[in-house]
């Protein structure tokens, strides 16, 4: 009796992680389908040349290489590789230089510029460097953990 419950757990465990595995699959395939309307709305917006057109794509080419770094974050786990913060820094660099650049596109409309929004190219230039720090420090962890 008591031989098995462990095999029990051990079942349900592995059921799990197979559960686990299939979900993340299944993500990783809803974000290249993501990717793959973001980059034919890019397209799409590049038959219609105008500067719009131009900054929509540049906006949705930063929205699909954060999205493919999350689906290499999902390879690697799938691969069972080790964990590292360097997807997760550059997802944040990229979603800031989208955010700068989205700013300096809205105000490059306006005759005056509200103070706020200069706080925010500001606040977001800062986000990047630190990010930035982050990922050097986070590579120097990383390569004196692999000597």
């Amino acid at each position: 009796m008591q031989e098995s419950k462990p095999d029990m757990k051990e079942k349900i465990r592995r059921l799990l992680v197979h559960v686990d595995i299939a979900f993340h699959v299944l993500a990783g395939l809803l974000l290249l389908i993501a990717c793959g309307f973001i980059m034919y709305y890019g397209i799409t917006n590049l038959m219609q040349p105008s500067r719009g057109a131009v900054i929509s794509l540049v906006n949705d080419v930063l929205l699909a290489l954060i999205i493919l770094e999350l689906f290499w974050t999902i390879i690697r786990f799938l691969k069972k590789q080790r964990f590292t913060l360097g997807p997760f820094l550059s997802i944040g660099i990229i979603a800031s230089v989208r955010r700068i650049l989205l700013v300096e596109i809205e105000i490059s409309h306006v005759e005056h510029v509200p103070a706020e929004r200069l706080w925010e190219i500001g606040l977001s230039a800062l986000v990047i460097l630190c990010l930035v720090f982050a990922y050097y420090l986070a590579a120097k962890v990383e390569k004196m953990g692999a000597d």
